[in-house]
Order: C-alpha cells, then structure tokens, then sequence
C-alpha cells in the first residue's frame, strides 16, 4: 500500500512540472511535437528510475553522518553529506551519457530531433530534484526510492506528453497574436496546474481515520475518570447518610 500511494502521489499530488516547476527549459523547448515530447519523457523516466535508487543507496551508506560504519568503527564518526551534490550530479550524468549512446544507437531520428537537450537532461532540474526530495523526505527503502524515481519520471512524462499534444492543436486555432508561442504555453502550463491541483485530496482517508481513531482513545480514558469521579462523591454522600 506504501508504494502504490507514493507512486500515486509522485505523479499526481507532486508533480515535478506542476507542483514544483522543475524542468521548465526542456519541458518548453521539446513539446512542440508528440512523438519528441515521448522520446524526451521515456529517456526522463529511465534516468529518474536509475539515479534516485543509485543516489539513495549513495546517500544510505556512504554520505551520511555515520553511513560509512560498515567499514569499521573508526569510520563511525565520518560525516560526508558535503558530498551530496558532487556525487549525485555525477551519477545523474553517467546514466545521461548511457542514454544518449543508446538513442543515437538505436533511433538516430530521434537523437537529431531531441538535439541539445538530450546532454542537457544531465543539468535538468527535475532530474536533479528527484535525488534530492528523495534525500530531504527521508525514504526508507530502496524498493519506495525506486518507486518515487519511475513515479516522478512518468509524472513529468505526462506533463510534457500533454503540453505537447494541445501545442500541435492550437496550431490551427486563431490565438491573439500578442500570446502566441510561449505565451499561450505559459498560460495552459498554468491552468494545469491548476488541475493538478485537485489531486492534493487524494488518499487522506487513512490520515483521517488515524486521526479519529486517536481521538477515540484519547477520550476513554476520560470517559472512565468521570465515572470513578461519580461513584466517589455518591459513596462519600452514602457515609456522610451513615454517620449522620
């Protein structure tokens, strides 16, 4: 159940586009046409589901305060959280390479189309901020980091998906001069959020139901306190009848 909410989630509620605005440049730069905009969104997703599971384990057992304790117990004390960008901007940009030699191998026209921004996903944000969100929310396995990576990578995904699927049909409509390109973009990319924003309710019923439960419990206790409070002063009036 922890994984399907925190997939859930990393797609609808935190979207890297929608919620966060991360990965703006090539999310602009290469919606223009469907077939581009699944190219560069299959490649986020490969990259996303290898580097958060490789940054975590990075994190986990090397970065951490007293991560390196496997080593020994003179390496208890080693603090190497400094090295958190450097290391994972590092891996973020080995499986980059990976993945161009193998869209230049396998689908040259697509290599040619994505051009520029297939290196750059080294240097986007989103990639980047998937590593570190899954850092600052402190996941506690491997299997819910791999989880949050091909979430937040399918959540981009259908973002750039979309955008790019109204952009090659609003080619035929008659946009006001002043907003076409970017400007019209700007404002679909903002009405999306908008309605992505409706996905922030979805599964908080257990959160609820927790909530009630607790509730519950604290007012027993309460409950039973009053009713000892009523049998004393009742016996108390029956002795104070007695001695009378």
């Amino acid at each position: 159940m922890e994984h399907i909410e925190l997939f859930f989630k990393s797609i609808f509620i935190d979207n890297m586009v929608f919620a966060t605005f991360l990965g703006m440049c090539s999310y602009l730069a290469v919606s223009k046409k469907v077939s581009t905009a699944v190219g560069l969104g299959a490649a986020v997703i490969f990259v996303l589901a290898i580097t958060v599971p490789l940054n975590w384990m990075l994190d986990q057992y090397i970065l951490q305060p007293g991560a390196l304790k496997w080593l020994g117990a003179e390496y208890a004390s080693y603090d190497l959280s400094f090295l958190s960008f450097i290391m994972f901007i590092a891996t973020i940009a080995t499986m980059v390479q990976l993945v161009e030699i193998i869209v230049e191998k396998f689908s040259p026209s697509l290599y040619n189309s994505l051009g520029i921004f297939l290196p750059l996903i080294a240097v986007n944000c989103a990639i980047l901020g998937g590593s570190l969100f899954m850092q600052s929310r402190e996941i506690a396995t491997l299997g819910l980091a791999t989880t949050y990576g091909v979430g937040s990578g399918i959540g981009w995904f259908l973002a750039i998906l979309a955008i790019a699927a109204i952009r090659e049909k609003i080619r035929y409509s008659s946009v006001p001069a002043p907003l076409r390109g970017l400007g019209i973009t700007f404002i679909i990319t903002g009405l999306m959020a908008i309605g992505f924003m409706s996905f922030g309710g979805m599964l908080t019923g257990g959160d609820e139901e927790e909530k009630s439960d607790t509730n519950e419990l604290s007012v027993m206790p309460v409950d039973e306190s009053n009713e000892l409070t009523i049998q004393a002063t009742a016996l108390e009036d029956k002795l104070t009848q007695v001695n009378q």
